[in-house]
């Protein structure tokens, strides 16, 4: 269970690391995620809740308290539905059905559930993501169908031809598309004590990368803020607000910037072998614990795939090529309760963006290749949510886009049908540029999103503020 004291900010772990914890504060931690790992959710929380109050005024022995509890309340929240409403949301999706093949989904793992305080509870999107794994393995000519008619990949399609024409094989930001966002955060009512300081940091817009341009703020709830600096990992706006009774604490900011395509011509990625000395090749060939990491299961992977070849185009292509046609695209379950990512994509074979994202990370990371972490959203019109891909740098080249969880699209052009192997489309928010860095200002407690940004993060002194008690939104206007 190392797993959850690696989720706590590094100030947090030397800060305890810094305190002389007596046997029985040890015991009572190790009992904690004992539990936790055994599915007794509610005598961990019980637990957790006891620690908090007993060293209440030990601030690094109450924050560790507080994210065992909210990590035991967090399974709970995402293993919510009962085999009676499981039964209802699959006969509903795809009619009647027998015991032995839902015996036989859960065998194969493609219905998710977790023993929890003595209970079988499904996942709450196992039921939707049963209908995309089966469709995947047991319906490819017709999934294949739906997304080539699908109004989102049809746009996608004709932009992404768009971009290639105008980009004439050169690799410069091309097809500029100004947009205006006005993100909001609205914490419930009464979730923190009247009078209260509630902290929020919310999405902004990186400022370094050469596709992201023109970043403008218009105007924030808050006349102070604190915008992150542009070496931050994650680009945020921080704002504070007293809670009041009865009344949300609603935070919100709009800004306008202009976002640009980009395209590498495959033809053009010469094989030059990497500089091994370089900083960029150390660190982003580098295992990033939890969630980039050089696990047995995915060396063996990688080299099965990758063969003896040494070129690192062909490899990334492999290896992107095998996502196409092993992993699925499914509903996630939050990141902050997954030890091990990757592992958790080979062995269940399925993952959302940031997942599979995390897997292809690892996989090249290993086999010698830099790439590192970029997310944000993504906003065509109409389809914006949250987006995880990567950049992979290539010796003579620099760093090149590649989105392993966009499909191949349909087109017997190979420039067009392998567009996301070497490039992105215009419609993106980036507000990442790796994982699990530091927020600005410092925040005090366990994220409700350890390694990515992407929502927003809220916290008070007592704790911080899962996502059950705020809610997000995002809406967009198209400039010309």
């Amino acid at each position: 269970m190392k797993y959850y004291r690696l989720l706590l900010f590094p100030a947090l772990l030397l800060a305890l690391i810094s305190c002389k914890l007596t046997p029985d504060y040890n015991k009572l931690l190790n009992l904690i995620e004992q539990d936790i790992e055994s599915g007794n959710n509610k005598s961990a929380v019980h637990l957790a809740d006891s620690l908090k109050s007993k060293y209440a005024d030990n601030i690094p022995f109450f924050r560790k308290a507080d994210s065992l509890s909210q990590i035991a309340e967090r399974i709970n929240l995402d293993f919510s539905v009962t085999d009676d409403q499981i039964i209802a949301q699959i006969e509903k999706r795809s009619g009647a059905f027998t015991h032995e093949d839902m015996e036989a989904w859960e065998n194969k793992g493609w219905l998710e559930y977790k023993l929890i305080d003595g209970k079988k509870m499904y996942f709450n999107r196992a039921a939707s993501n049963l209908m995309l794994i089966r469709k995947f393995y047991e319906q490819k000519e017709q999934r294949l169908l739906d997304i080539a008619g699908d109004p989102a990949m049809i746009f996608r399609l004709g932009h992404t031809e768009n971009v290639l024409k105008t980009a004439h094989n050169q690799n410069n930001p091309v097809v500029p598309v100004n947009m205006k966002i006005i993100y909001t955060i609205t914490v419930h009512p009464d979730v923190v004590p009247d009078g209260n300081v509630i902290r929020c940091w919310m999405p902004w817009p990186e400022k370094g990368n050469p596709r992201q341009q023109k970043v403008e703020l218009i105007n924030t709830s808050n006349p102070e803020y604190i915008i992150a600096p542009d070496s931050a990992i994650h680009s945020t706006i921080y704002m504070e607000s007293k809670a009041k009774n009865g009344q949300p604490a609603v935070f919100q900011t709009s800004f306008s910037y202009q976002s640009s395509a980009q395209h590498f011509n495959q033809e053009a990625i010469k094989p030059i072998p990497y500089d091994k000395t370089t900083e960029i090749y150390k660190k982003y060939t580098s295992e990033q614990l939890p969630q980039i990491c050089f696990s047995p299961h995915i060396k063996r992977l990688a080299d099965s795939i990758a063969g003896e070849g040494d070129n690192p185009l062909t490899v990334v292509k492999k290896i992107y090529y095998w996502f196409k046609e092993n992993i699925p695209w499914t509903g996630a379950l939050e990141y902050s309760i997954i030890p091990d990512i990757p592992e958790y994509v080979y062995m269940n074979r399925r993952g959302d963006c940031g997942m599979q994202t995390f897997l292809f990370i690892s996989m090249l990371r290993y086999k010698g290749i830099p790439v590192r972490w970029q997310s944000g959203w993504m906003v065509p019109p109409g389809s914006e949510n949250l987006h995880d891909w990567c950049e992979v740098y290539f010796e003579g080249t620099g760093w090149v886009p590649v989105d392993v969880s966009y499909d191949l699209q349909k087109s017997k052009n190979m420039a067009i049908m392998e567009f996301y192997l070497s490039g992105i489309d215009s419609y993106r928010l980036v507000l990442n540029n790796g994982v699990a860095g530091p927020l600005h200002p410092l925040k005090l407690f366990m994220r409700s999103e350890p390694y990515d940004f992407q929502r927003g993060e809220v916290e008070w002194k007592g704790g911080n503020l899962y996502f059950d008690k705020w809610d997000y939104d995002m809406k967009i206007e198209y400039m010309k």
